[in-house]
């Protein structure tokens, strides 16, 4: 099973959140006792803008938490794309492709699903990808 992770759950760990910090580390020791764990290059980066300078800390950071980087693939791209078309005939005032599409792409073609606590775009885009989000529990 390969599970994508989302910005705020590596933000929720790593900082550490007093109030998701807790349910995103099990959430996170589940995903990885049932398999692997990824970020794409737009969560990566997203987390990277937290440590500036120190990114070779981030790495250790990372690599310790067993998130493994997955760049997005031409496939899951077009999906990101796809996703933000039927936002946007939907109703959706975004103007540009926004990184939860990418995230949310990444995540429907390259993963089997997505670690997150931001269902919004992604439950309602991405119909068909499993979320697991630790807030519900």
């Amino acid at each position: 099973m390969i599970t994508a992770i989302d910005t705020n759950i590596l933000i929720d760990i790593l900082e550490p959140c007093p109030k998701f910090g807790l349910s995103s580390k099990n959430a996170l020791k589940l995903a990885l006792a049932e398999g692997s764990v990824v970020a794409c290059d737009v969560v990566w980066a997203e987390v990277a803008t937290a440590y500036g300078a120190k990114q070779e800390e981030l790495l250790r950071a990372l690599n310790g938490l067993g998130v493994t980087f997955s760049p997005i693939t031409q496939n899951a791209a077009q999906e990101a794309v796809k996703g933000w078309f039927l936002y946007r005939k939907s109703g959706g005032t975004r103007k540009r492709i926004a990184a939860d599409f990418l995230i949310g792409g990444h995540a429907l073609i390259q993963s089997d699903r997505l670690l997150t606590r931001d269902q919004g775009v992604f439950s309602t885009v991405f119909k068909s990808l499993k979320i697991l989000d630790p807030s519900l529990e």
